[in-house]
């Protein structure tokens, strides 16, 4: 997989376009906006409209050959789909990840922007734009945080490899089926309940936390391209719950097959209990 020098334009065009995304959904966080419903429990925002259009043209501006698949301007058929996952080069883009928490205004939530490069996740930037921290990953390559101030600091995720020292991250909305068999066959005693798939991934590369399980539907690609390369570059490991890597080519958008994301010394011991239990 491409390394940092080799991705060095990629990494900054989508740095700064992440920065200017957050500026303008935090100048909308400090208003009295309204949230709107697209289906059951998924909300939106003008934020997540605006700061996509912006993400989109950014991108498709700096890599015009590019394909770009983003929440809130997705394709709307499975042949519109094809047509741009099948490329090389495809960025994934979630411009609020974690809406339901933009919403409450409880900060837990981020701007992500991925790049997948022949259907596997490559680079990835996740953003908390109420902390102005970013995660930065290449696989292959290594990863970094970069504070407000631009400040940057080395990732590694932790290598814990006893699951009873281990923190589980968990859903602050939902509770999966598969969480509690987890929790009592791995013998898990601290759990840390958090929004946005972005932020609960980044609390591992953080090492804040060892382990996060989906087994249920709702994810999309665009949730995991940037966390799954950030985990990755930073040592750790995010596949499906029967351990498959993520096929970012595939026309389906929805990860069905759930996700498991961990320090990468706990994989297998995790796998081992939701190959089992799914849903």
């Amino acid at each position: 997989m491409a390394g940092f020098a080799s991705l060095a334009r990629e990494i900054d065009v989508a740095l700064a376009t992440a920065r200017r995304a957050s500026a303008l959904v935090m100048e909308i966080y400090a208003t009295p906006f309204t949230v709107e419903l697209k289906g059951p429990n998924d909300p939106v925002t003008r934020a997540d409209r605006e700061a996509n259009t912006l993400i989109c043209a950014a991108l498709a501006e700096a890599f015009p050959g590019d394909a770009i698949v983003a929440e809130e301007s997705a394709p709307e058929t499975p042949e519109a789909t094809h047509a741009l996952v099948s490329r090389d080069r495809v960025w994934f883009v979630d411009p609020i990840d974690g809406t339901r928490e933009f919403a409450d205004r409880n900060g837990e939530f981020a701007v992500m922007i991925g790049l997948a490069l022949k259907g596997r996740a490559a680079l990835g930037v996740v953003l908390m734009p109420t902390l102005g921290e970013a995660l930065v990953g290449v696989v292959g390559g290594g990863a970094f945080r970069e504070d407000a101030a631009g400040i940057r600091r080395p990732l590694r995720a932790s290598k814990i490899r006893d699951p009873r020292d281990a923190t589980l991250m968990i859903s602050r909305s939902h509770r999966p089926r598969i969480v509690d068999p987890v929790i009592e066959r791995l013998g898990i005693h601290k759990t840390i309940s958090c929004g946005s798939v972005g932020v609960k991934v980044a609390r591992i590369a953080t090492t804040e936390a060892d382990i996060y399980v989906h087994g249920g539907r709702g994810a999309k690609l665009w949730d995991a391209c940037a966390p799954d390369a950030i985990l990755t570059a930073a040592g750790g490991k995010f596949t499906d719950i029967e351990g498959e890597l993520i096929n970012y080519a595939s026309s389906d958008l929805a990860l069905d097959n759930g996700i498991v994301a961990t320090n990468g010394a706990l994989h297998d011991t995790v796998l081992a209990v939701t190959s089992v239990y799914q849903g």
